[in-house]
């Protein structure tokens, strides 16, 4: 190698580690104080006690608080707002949803203040879940094709219950009364355990409601689980046949999986949203936390960060097909 062929390959060899020099000292260096975990609903429900745990053993791998701040209201929305919004530096993170990012665009339009894509990095999923309808346990059909039939059969007699228009359970009827044709009238309520309330009370013929609140019920008698929305039968109810076994073809297709994942405002450095995406998985597998995760009836399920943000993508088609058939808005 000639003398000019040498200096041109110690040049770039030293420009390329000035290049990797400043994002490998902002890994090491990060964090260097605590994180802030937004969670965009009120304390108490599912997505803040899994992010409490979460948090809590994110905390000890990173050695650094993981501090909860529950920012409910519109859906989630203002607390995606807010971590839409905040600095790009690593120290603000927050839990997103099926609801907050693929459902919430069709729903509240040129209105809601954050991009579900552009806005966001998006860690990791965390899990999965599914739907179950669950029937007032009076109700003479004992199956969802009966359902289907006494609906057709007397209509303005089935109502179906909800935690508000727009609402990942509302839209599981809207999907089951379009493949159907049968007519059900949706009712909303302020949150989901009223609904279940009511359908127990057989104030409401049913409603879809998470395995987490609804199986306690089921197994003591006071529900009939018809169907799950999920395409394969869930492990946690093995006995409950999924909306396609029952008899609706294409509700798998039309939305069945739902999720919760990680996500951390657009632009933060790339070697801090890997070492992220790095310990959340670590999180999320461990024996400790799988087992935690599937008792509120939850299945863990992992990504990449284009993982993630492809499921987001995918989500925010087909939710947004189904919001548009339901005629649901927020204005």
């Amino acid at each position: 190698m000639t003398s000019f062929l040498r200096r041109r390959a110690a040049l770039a060899a030293g420009l390329l580690c000035a290049a990797l020099a400043p994002a490998t000292g902002l890994a090491q260096a990060w964090p260097a104080k605590p994180l802030k975990w937004i969670v965009p609903f009120p304390p108490g429900g599912p997505t803040d006690t899994l992010s409490r745990a979460v948090a809590q053993k994110l905390a000890e791998t990173l050695g650094q608080p993981v501090v909860i701040e529950n920012r409910g209201g519109a859906g989630g929305g203002v607390g995606m707002d807010a971590l839409a919004k905040s600095a790009p530096d690593g120290y603000t993170i927050g839990l997103s949803t099926t609801g907050t990012h693929a459902i919430n665009p069709a729903l509240y339009g040129a209105k809601l203040p954050y991009d579900p894509l552009k806005d966001f990095t998006h860690l990791t999923l965390g899990v999965v879940y599914v739907n179950i309808l669950v029937l007032n346990a009076g109700h003479p059909a004992k199956n969802l094709t009966e359902l289907v039939a006494y609906a057709k059969a007397n209509p303005g007699k089935v109502t179906f219950g909800s935690a508000g228009n727009g609402s990942s359970n509302h839209l599981s009827g809207e999907i089951l009364k379009t493949l159907t044709g049968a007519p059900m009238q949706h009712i909303p309520y302020k949150g989901s355990a009223p609904a279940l309330t009511d359908v127990m009370a057989g104030n409401i013929t049913f409603m879809y409601d998470i395995l987490n609140t609804s199986l306690p019920h089921i197994r003591s008698g006071r529900v009939r689980a018809l169907a799950v929305t999920s395409a394969r039968r869930s492990p946690f109810a093995p006995e409950v046949p999924t909306t396609e076994e029952a008899g609706v073809k294409g509700y798998a297709d039309a939305g069945s999986d739902l999720w919760m994942g990680i996500s951390a405002p657009a632009g933060i450095p790339r070697p801090i949203a890997e070492r992220l995406n790095t310990e959340l998985i670590k999180v999320l597998r461990s024996p400790e936390m799988r087992e935690r995760i599937r008792g509120q009836f939850f299945d863990p399920w992992t990504s990449t960060p284009a993982e993630f943000t492809a499921v987001v993508k995918a989500d925010l088609a087909k939710w947004g097909k189904i919001v548009k058939a339901s005629g649901a808005r927020i204005d």
